[in-house]
C-alpha cells in the first residue's frame, strides 16, 4: 500500500511511499481510510517545525480521518468488522495521574497518531480499540473526516469558555480551529465576529463571511472603533485565540472586557506583554488544549445537526498524489480545511 510520508527534516520532503499492510495486534482494529483532512500540524510538519524534532522519519503522517473497520484482533469486543469509526488520535498512557483522574488530553506520556507513528494518509491504519470512536449513521464518512478539529473547538467553547446567549465573541483567527469555534460559540449563543490578517482576505475571511459572520482585517481596520461599535465601549465578553500567532494573544488583551474571559486555543509560543492590566481588570485566561471522548460525541451531533457547516467548510480541490498544492495553498492561507479522498490511494 501507498502512504504519505515525511521523508527529511527539511521543509517540504513529502513522498508517497510503499509501506507494508499493517496487521493488527490483538487489541486493535485494521482500518480502511475513507477521507482525512489536512490539520495545522500536519502544515507544522511540512515546515518541519522544531516541535517534531522527535519524529522518526520517515512516517506517514495525518491524524484527521474517518473509515471503516476491516479486520479485528482477538481482544476487540465493542467494535465489529464494518464499523465506521474516526480516531481519537492523541492517545494517553492511562497510568500517569492525569490519565487517573480523567484527564488524557494533558496526559504526561502521550503520543499523537501521524507524529508518534504511522497515520491516515495510506490505505490502512491500525488502532488499539481504546482510541476509537463510532460514527453514527447520519454522519457521512466525509463529514466525519472533520470530528478531531471540531472537537478541538467544541472543547473550547462548550468546556472551557463561559459562552452564553447574547455575549460579544471575537474569535482571532480564520483557520480551520477559529472558523469551527465560531460556528459552536454562534450555537451557544453568541454573537460572533472573525478576525484576520491580509493573508486571510484571499479564502478565509471570505469562508467566514459565508458562514454569515462580520469579519475583521486587524491590518487595515480600525479595531477600536469596531470594538466600541459592536460592544458599545465595553469590549468583547469571550475573546478566542485561535491564531497560533504571538500577537493574538496581546490583540486578545486589548479586545476582551474588563472582567471578561480570554481562551487560547493556538500555541502561540512567545509573545512579550505587560500582565498587569491583566490582574487590575480580572481577565479570566483560560487554555484549552485537545479534546476528550465527550467533546468528540458532542462533535458528531454538531456536524449532524448543521450547526458545523461541513458543506461549506470542507475543501475537496486537493490531492494526495500532489500533496505539495494543498500544504503550499494552506499555508498561504488560499485554502482552509482540504480533505483527502483517500480511496484514490488503491488505485
Amino acid at each position: 500500500m501507498r502512504g504519505l510520508a515525511k521523508t527529511e527534516r527539511t521543509n517540504g520532503a513529502m513522498e508517497l511511499l510503499d509501506v507494508d499492510k499493517p496487521e493488527p495486534g490483538a487489541d486493535e482494529a485494521l482500518v480502511e481510510v475513507s477521507h482525512a483532512g489536512l490539520c495545522g500540524s500536519d502544515a507544522g510538519i511540512y515546515k518541519f517545525k522544531s516541535a517534531f524534532e522527535r519524529m522518526d522519519l520517515p512516517t506517514i503522517i495525518g491524524h484527521e480521518y474517518a473509515g471503516t473497520i476491516v479486520e479485528t484482533g482477538d481482544n476487540v469486543s465493542e467494535y465489529a468488522v464494518g464499523d465506521r469509526i474516526v480516531e481519537r488520535p492523541i492517545r494517553g498512557c492511562g497510568e500517569c495521574y492525569q490519565c487517573k483522574i480523567g484527564e488524557e488530553n494533558v496526559c504526561q506520556n502521550a503520543v499523537i497518531t501521524g507524529v508518534d507513528h504511522h497515520g491516515a494518509y495510506t490505505q490502512y491504519v491500525t488502532v488499539p480499540e481504546r482510541a476509537l470512536h463510532p460514527v453514527p449513521d447520519d454522519v457521512s464518512l466525509r463529514n466525519a473526516a472533520v470530528v478531531e478539529p471540531t472537537s478541538i473547538a467544541a472543547r473550547a467553547v462548550i468546556e472551557n469558555s463561559r459562552v452564553g446567549a447574547g455575549d460579544r465573541v471575537l474569535v482571532a483567527g480564520p483557520g480551520p480551529i477559529g472558523q469551527l469555534t465560531a460556528q459552536i460559540a454562534r450555537d451557544q449563543g453568541g454573537e460572533v465576529v472573525v478576525a484576520g490578517v491580509g493573508q486571510d482576505t484571499n479564502y478565509r475571511l471570505p469562508l467566514a463571511e459565508e458562514f454569515g459572520f462580520d469579519t475583521i482585517n486587524v491590518e487595515t481596520d480600525d479595531l477600536e472603533e469596531i470594538r466600541d461599535e459592536r460592544t458599545d465601549g465595553i469590549g468583547y465578553d469571550v475573546v478566542f485565540d485561535t491564531t497560533g500567532h504571538p500577537s493574538g494573544l496581546t490583540m486578545a488583551v486589548d479586545e476582551v472586557r474588563k472582567g471578561g474571559q480570554i481562551v487560547l486555543v493556538g500555541q502561540t509560543g512567545e509573545t512579550t506583554m505587560a500582565y498587569s492590566p491583566l490582574v487590575r481588570a480580572e481577565i479570566d485566561l483560560q487554555c484549552s488544549y485537545a479534546s476528550m471522548y465527550e467533546d468528540f460525541e458532542r462533535s458528531l451531533r454538531l456536524i449532524a445537526s448543521g450547526a458545523v457547516d461541513c458543506e461549506t467548510f470542507i475543501d475537496e480541490r486537493y490531492s494526495l498524489e500532489s500533496a505539495d498544492d494543498a500544504f503550499t495553498a494552506f499555508l498561504g492561507g488560499d485554502t482552509c480545511k482540504p480533505v483527502f479522498d483517500v480511496s484514490e490511494l488503491h488505485a
